[in-house]
Formats: structure tokens, C-alpha cells, sequence
């Protein structure tokens, strides 16, 4: 007569320490893991064109995708049309022809107020109107042409050098408008030299128009102009026998001061910047 087992059907005690598949006590039993495969470093220095292309402000990085598959980049000369390429900062990319830079447009419009100078430094420690936008940007930006010291109103800055010179290439007649207070009423007969053109040391000089301001004295007038030449509003009314107590330029190629403050800065509209670089 086989013997009893005694223990069949009944669990290991806790002290249990037999068998093959013991697990150490106080650790969690986990399989054994393979190693992970090492990971690819990414390259600081490269970037997607795509992205590269939208950080150019040329357009989104979905657009830049189907650009780049039409052939209208270049890549050191030669077309990519892979998705996904990689380009480095030093590499020569071109959209249509057009050297690209990595450097994202940026559009900048400020209501200046009186005091500040044009410029990007003055070494007589005067204020200038770098010091209104200085915490608009971590680019260099420029302002478009110039405002006098004591001239208030609109004025643009941006990194775009292709639209710079063109908001301040003469032959594009961007449009000025000026509200300007006199020393004293502006007589008919000198509104109408005004609108004849007058005759001053560097030239003949015309606006666009000149008008009264509605329901104000007859010492402030509004006059439309798109000569860039210095100071050219003062000048016209000092040739005539007038001083400008007050210059504000309160339309700039479109761009109005409408809820912006003076001494405030905006980022343009998408659509302003279209339309700035639409202007023929």
C-alpha cells in the first residue's frame, strides 16, 4: 500500500524558498528585458526644410511641403524634392530663385512719441526708438525711413530688407498722410500753392492733397504726400512763412494709429503684411 502525500494540494508555506522560478524577496518579479537600441543623436545644427522655409516667413510648413515637391526649392544649387530632408543652418536654400534666411520676418509698428530720434544708437546719449521696441523682438530690427526728433506717429521696423527698400524706393509712391498744426491760420492762397506745387532749394515738390482739418482751426491741415525727402513737410510750410508746432503721421503705407496709443508698439496683421508687400 502506497503512502500518503501528506502535502498534496496544499500551497508553500511563506517561507517557501524551493523551485526553480523563486523570486528575491522584497523585488517584483519583471521578465527579463532586452536591451533598448541605442537612440540616434539629433544634429542641433540641422533642421528640416520645411520648417526652415516657414521660419523664413515664406509660408506654413504643410504649404513648404508641397513647394518642395513642385521642385521650387533648391538646396546648395541642386533641387530636393524628399520629404523630410534635412538642411543645415549653413546651407545655401533657395524659394524660387531667392535666397532664404533662416532669421523669421518679423513686423513691428510703433506710434512714436516726441523726443526720440530715428536711429539705432546716438553717441550725444539720446533717447532713441530702439528703446520703445526693445522688448519686441530678439532680432535686429530696423525702422523704415525716419521720423524727426520731435515728429510723432507711425513708424515701421522689421528685418526684411526686400521690403524696406521697397516702402522707401520713391518709384512705389507710398502713401503719407500727416496731420500738421501751424503757428498760424494756413490762408486759402497758400493752400493753393501747396496744391500747385512749390518750388523749394532741392526742387520742385507736390503732394497728394492738402485739406483743413474738419471742424478744427484753420492752423491744422492734413496733407497726403509720398516724397521721402528729409523733413519735406516742415520745409513746405517754412517756405511759405509758417512754423509746425506739431507733425503726426498718422497713415503709413495704409497702416493707421487706429487703437494704438502713442508710445505703444504692435505686431502687424497677417493680411497687413500681405498687403504691404502687394504695393506696387
Amino acid at each position: 500500500m502506497a503512502k500518503s502525500d501528506s502535502n498534496r494540494g496544499k500551497r508553500p508555506s511563506k517561507n517557501y524558498k524551493g523551485g526553480d522560478n523563486k523570486r528575491p524577496q522584497g523585488k517584483p518579479f519583471t521578465p527579463k528585458q532586452r536591451p533598448s537600441a541605442p537612440q540616434k543623436k539629433s544634429n542641433p545644427d540641422e533642421i528640416r526644410l520645411n520648417r526652415y522655409i516657414a521660419n523664413a516667413g515664406i509660408c506654413s510648413r504643410r504649404e513648404a511641403d508641397t513647394y518642395i515637391a513642385a521642385g521650387n526649392v533648391t538646396v546648395n544649387g541642386k533641387p530636393v524634392t524628399e520629404m523630410g530632408y534635412k538642411v543645415k543652418r549653413s546651407d545655401d536654400v533657395r524659394f524660387d530663385g531667392k535666397r532664404l534666411s533662416l532669421e523669421k520676418k518679423e513686423y513691428i509698428l510703433l506710434n512714436k512719441p516726441k523726443n526720440f530720434i530715428t536711429t539705432t544708437s546716438d553717441e550725444k546719449g539720446r533717447r532713441t526708438v530702439m528703446e520703445l521696441i526693445s522688448s519686441a523682438s530678439n532680432n535686429r530690427l530696423l525702422p523704415v525711413g525716419r521720423l524727426d526728433r520731435n515728429t510723432t506717429g507711425l513708424l515701421l521696423f522689421t528685418n526684411d530688407g526686400d521690403l524696406t527698400k521697397k516702402l522707401t524706393h520713391p518709384k512705389h509712391n507710398v502713401r503719407k498722410i500727416y496731420h500738421v498744426h501751424l503757428d498760424n491760420n494756413l490762408s486759402l492762397a497758400d493752400l493753393h500753392k501747396i496744391e500747385a506745387g512749390l518750388e523749394l532749394e532741392d526742387g520742385l515738390i507736390t503732394v497728394d492733397s492738402v485739406s483743413y482739418i474738419q471742424g478744427a482751426p484753420k492752423r491744422e491741415v492734413g496733407v497726403e504726400i509720398h516724397s521721402g525727402r528729409n523733413r519735406i513737410v516742415r520745409r513746405i510750410f517754412e517756405h511759405l512763412g509758417y512754423t509746425v508746432t506739431k507733425l503726426d503721421r498718422v497713415v503709413f503705407a495704409g497702416l493707421t494709429k487706429k487703437d494704438l496709443p502713442r508710445g505703444h508698439w504692435r505686431y502687424l496683421t497677417e493680411q497687413e503684411v500681405i498687403n504691404l508687400k502687394n504695393i506696387k
